[in-house]
């Protein structure tokens, strides 16, 4: 095969790819402890030294509260019921995904989560049993800080909320949004409301458990640098750029294809190899 020549993966593979499950350490990890390396200034992380305290602060109360819990109820609950509790938390996000796929124009989108929404919480027994993911109607969720880089904020300070763990300032301000479109915010029982918001979050703790091994180097600029990807992948609905082994005006060389260029090219290695 010709030195100048490789294969692109499909756009999917490209997506797959990059939802590796490190990302998803940063959903809910605040930190875990961090080696505090010098370095170059991340152009965005201007505030590293505030964001590093407050990493510090939420890695203790990870350490010491929340993963012993998350822990402990991964070993009492069986696998069935921990998948059913979060498709039920996540059924309740879809309403979200709604209305700011609307604000961003993305109406196949809203289409999609209000289908997901419907199926789920009647044939999913109240979102205990995602229906519609077996139906293939894939979840795609959308918040208030994508739509806020889609209205033209696109770049942002990254930014460490104590017991929130990794934002950016953009995410962060869209978090109120976010708040209020949630539907256990109005439970009017604040037992029940406190009750439920801690099992979501307990949920997804312990659903984090079996990757914290992959985390490695400088933990807290490892989970930085993974929250930034992640949040670019999503705002961009998983588009990397323009590929130019897919561009139209790319040509091969015929000469890169020649049979005897390709013969000569193999002698040379096997000449090479006695």
């Amino acid at each position: 095969m010709p030195d100048n020549f490789r294969l692109t993966p499909a756009p999917g593979v490209k997506r797959a790819a990059l939802l590796m499950p490190a990302v998803a350490l940063t959903v809910v990890l605040g930190g875990c402890a961090s080696s505090a390396t010098k370095g170059e200034p991340h152009p965005e992380d201007p505030w590293e030294g505030f964001n590093r305290k407050v990493f510090v602060f939420n890695d203790v109360l990870d350490r010491y509260a929340l993963r012993p819990v998350a822990k402990g109820y991964r070993t009492i609950t069986p696998e069935p019921v921990e998948d059913s509790v979060g498709n039920f938390f996540s059924n309740l996000g879809e309403i979200r995904t709604v209305l700011n796929s609307l604000l961003q124009g993305k109406g196949e989108n809203a289409s999609r989560a209000t289908s997901r929404l419907l199926i789920n919480t009647t044939a999913g027994i109240g979102g205990l049993f995602d229906v519609a993911t077996k139906m293939d109607i894939r979840q795609e969720k959308e918040d208030f800080g994508q739509t806020l880089a889609t209205w033209g904020w696109t770049d942002s300070r990254y930014l460490v909320l104590p017991f929130l763990g990794p934002s950016t300032l953009r995410d962060a301000t869209g978090l109120p949004a976010d708040i209020a479109t949630y539907p256990v915010t109005y439970v009017d029982d604040d037992k029940t409301r406190i009750a439920l918001g801690a099992l979501n979050l307990i949920d997804k703790r312990a659903g984090l458990l079996d990757q914290e091994d992959l985390i490695q180097g400088d933990r807290y600029r490892f989970m930085r640098d993974a929250y930034l990807q992640n949040r670019a992948f999503k705002i961009s609905d998983g588009e990397l750029g323009d590929d130019p082994f897919a561009a139209d005006d790319f040509d091969f060389d015929d000469a890169d294809f020649d049979d005897a260029n390709v013969d000569d090219a193999d002698s040379g290695d096997d000449n090479a190899a006695d």
